[in-house]
C-alpha cells in the first residue's frame, strides 16, 4: 500500500475516531459546544474528516501512478466531493434526531376521564386491575370501585388516588328490569 493511501486512511480514522468520542462521550464530557448546530456541529465536522480521508484513499487506491503532488491533490479533490454530502448527511441526521418529538410523561392527570376494561374482578372497596389505553398504549393499574365490577366490565378512570392506582365507575348499560305487569 502506497504513502499517500495510508495518510488518507489515516485521516479516514481521525473522522471516524472523534464521531465516535462524540456519540460515546460528547454529553459526559461536554466534547464540542452543546448548541453547536450544523455545517460546524462536531458530527458534521467528524463526518466531513471521514470522508476525506477514506475518500481520498479510494481514489489514490484507483487512480493510476501519477507524480507524488498530483497524486496528493486528486486524492484530497475526491476526498472533498465524497466528504461534503457525508457532511450534510451528518448535520441533517444530527438536526433530526435532536428535534424529533416525543410523548410527555405519563402524570395521573393524563389517566383521568381514560377508559378500559377490567381484567380482575373489582370487589367493593377493595382492589381488582384494569387494563387502561392510555396515549396508544394498554397499560395496566390496580383499581377501586364502590361497587363490585367483574371481570371484562368497561371502566372510565374518576380518580388516582396514587401514581399506580385507580379508581373507576363502570360504564355499561344498566340492566333494563323488564316489562312491568
Amino acid at each position: 500500500m502506497d504513502p499517500v493511501s495510508i495518510a488518507f486512511l489515516a485521516v479516514g480514522g481521525v473522522g471516524v475516531g472523534v464521531l465516535l468520542l462524540a456519540l460515546l462521550g460528547g454529553e459526559i464530557g461536554h466534547l464540542g459546544h452543546p448548541d453547536a448546530d450544523g455545517p460546524f456541529s462536531l458530527p458534521a465536522i467528524a463526518a466531513f474528516v471521514g470522508g476525506v480521508g477514506f475518500g481520498g484513499a479510494a481514489a489514490s487506491a484507483l487512480l493510476p501512478p501519477l507524480p507524488g503532488a498530483v497524486t496528493v491533490l486528486v486524492c484530497l479533490l475526491v476526498g472533498v466531493v465524497v466528504a461534503l454530502p457525508l457532511a450534510a448527511g451528518a448535520v441533517k441526521l444530527a438536526s433530526g434526531l435532536r428535534d424529533m418529538n416525543t410523548s410527555p410523561t405519563l402524570s395521573s392527570g393524563d389517566l383521568l376521564g381514560t377508559q378500559g376494561v377490567v381484567v380482575s374482578a373489582v370487589p367493593a372497596g377493595g382492589f381488582g386491575e384494569v387494563r387502561l389505553s392510555v396515549h396508544g398504549q394498554q397499560l395496566k393499574y390496580a383499581a377501586r370501585s364502590e361497587v363490585p365490577l367483574p371481570a371484562g366490565t368497561p371502566v372510565y378512570v374518576v380518580d388516582t388516588p396514587s401514581p399506580t392506582s385507580v379508581e373507576v365507575v363502570s360504564t355499561a348499560p344498566e340492566p333494563s328490569g323488564g316489562p312491568t305487569p
